[in-house]
């Protein structure tokens, strides 16, 4: 079936964005069976589009000078030529929100429609990590709820001392999330309402564990007062900011508000690291499809097909490694290439394709099997389940291995069936955001002595952490908590380097 072309030239109004939401719309609904939140498309101009890169992209964010630091970077970077912007941006929320750039041209507003707000909108709204994770539909209050009360603690207690508390905070941000759900969703329409109830509770409340300091000599009944204060205090405790927030000693309420802040937003970001690859993938194998079908049906012309082509070419291409692009792997160009090849294995599987992959092999639904996938999986999971040998060998995936205390770099791993399903292992590790992350976990405090608190890192593959960075971290963290801390890196039961940190005098 074809038709009139929606467009013929680069120009555009908003009539036009109208009938090319309503033509994509048809086919993400008829075809691929997409589920989305309402959109919200919202156009910005250059300008605000750096003035978004700056705040994490969220339409609504409190006042911190880094955001500053970082708009004018960017924007020194674009002016001369060495940086370019992004096409769109769009936020998790619902409605979901979709900043599209003024100076695009009417077929990239088409793609960018179709990548974010279908794409992206769908995986936002049905993959699990976003649903047990985030609270789309309250984002916005609580993103205004927040930048109100930063504001009001900017005027009350003065900017310098509202500052101090969320440099610190922001120093610790990936190490301020929940890894594992809880009993309860997210719900943060309902953290402002408790918000004021939350501190004066805990400007009143006194704890007697600051007080009780043991006794005894006796070794046994020390031991059990350990034990005891460590569960009282929920110890060992991976979430920091959480730690912090509950029973740094010297943190008045409103301070323990902006580190509750600060630990929400970045809980409600870590699905994004969570699912890099499959979010990407998600996005550009929606909007090849939506975009191929606007051509087959005549809705865009042949040379705005091109011009889609070239843009989308740019995206999903991996540079070699010895390349001097290369920046590691292109989690549009893996995630794409992965879902056009779960789309193949589904309609045209070979015998290879059926011995892996026999639960959907030649089931005739490519769109379902994509659909589940996008659903029930993160990066590590959905590599390691559908990466298959096709893939590894298109996009030229070997396993390497490094040893430090070896001259040389072993090739571990071919192109072979045991060689397939080690690289595809091996990869799914490597976006595994819980490798990624240093594992610093709090284990214990001193309260017989000087309250000193002490931090295990456990030690994975032998990868230690930067002195100095380690450094500069504590102190960020002593400020908080207000006495002095030691961190241990631990490896296979042996402390193998200790870090210190001390707060600042200045620090109120």
């Amino acid at each position: 079936m074809t038709g009139e072309p929606l467009f013929t030239g680069r120009d555009w109004d908003f009539g036009l964005l109208d009938r090319v939401y309503g033509a994509i719309q048809e086919i993400a609904e008829s075809e691929l069976k997409l589920d989305i939140y309402p959109n919200q498309i919202e156009v910005i101009t250059s300008e605000q589009m750096l003035d978004a890169y700056a705040s994490t992209g969220m339409p609504l964010f409190y006042k911190h000078w880094s955001f500053g630091k970082h708009f004018v970077r960017n924007e020194t970077l674009y002016r001369k030529g060495w940086q370019g912007l992004a096409y769109e941006i769009v936020i998790n929320s619902s409605p979901c929100i979709v900043y599209i750039m003024e100076e695009n041209s009417a077929t990239m507003q088409t793609l960018v429609l179709a990548h974010a707000a279908f794409g992206h909108n769908h995986f936002f709204k049905n993959n699990y990590c976003f649903k047990q994770w985030t609270d789309a539909t309250s984002i916005l209050d609580y993103l205004a709820f927040a930048k109100k009360f930063v504001a009001s603690c900017e005027d009350r207690y003065g900017q310098e001392n509202v500052e101090q508390i969320l440099d610190a905070a922001h120093a610790l941000m990936s190490h301020g999330v929940h890894r594992y759900p809880g009993k309860h969703a997210l719900d943060l329409r309902s953290e402002q309402r408790r918000q004021e109830e939350r501190q004066a509770f805990a400007e009143q409340h006194f704890s007697d564990l600051w007080r009780t300091l043991p006794k005894t000599a006796s070794r046994k009944k020390r031991d059990g007062e350990d034990e005891r204060r460590r569960q009282m205090l929920g110890l060992p405790e991976e979430n920091i900011l959480y730690f912090l927030e509950k029973n740094a000693p010297r943190l008045a309420g409103w301070q323990r508000e902006l580190i509750r802040i600060v630990r929400q937003i970045a809980q409600y970001f870590y699905p994004q690291r969570q699912t890099k690859v499959m979010n990407e993938g998600c996005a550009t194998f929606t909007h090849y499809r939506l975009m191929s079908r606007l051509h087959e049906r005549g809705k865009i012309t042949d040379g705005s097909f091109l011009e889609f082509l070239h843009s989308h070419t740019s995206v999903v291409f991996q540079p070699e490694y010895d390349d001097q692009r290369y920046s590691g792997i292109n989690p549009y160009a893996l995630g794409f290439a992965m879902m056009e090849d779960i789309e193949r294995i589904a309609l045209n599987p070979t015998p290879e394709d059926r011995a892996f992959f026999p639960d959907f092999a030649g089931c005739g639904d490519g769109y379902g099997v994509l659909r589940d996938a996008w659903a029930n999986y993160r990066d590590e999971s959905f590599i390691l389940q559908f990466l298959s040998p096709a893939v590894i060998r298109k996009q030229k995936l070997f396993r390497l291995v490094d040893d430090s205390e070896d001259p040389e770099i072993v090739v571990a791993s071919i192109h072979d069936e045991r060689g397939y399903k080690a690289v595809r292992q091996s990869l799914s590790r490597q976006f595994d955001v819980g490798r990624q992350d240093p594992d610093i976990q709090v284990a214990d405090v001193d309260l017989a002595g000087d309250r000193k608190l002490i931090l295990h890192h456990n030690v994975v593959d032998g990868i230690t952490l930067d002195g100095k960075d380690a450094a500069k971290v504590l102190h960020h963290l002593a400020n908080l908590w207000g006495y002095d801390v030691k961190l241990l890196e631990i490896e296979e039961g042996e402390t193998i380097a200790a870090h210190d940190g001390s707060p600042s005098r200045a620090f109120r």
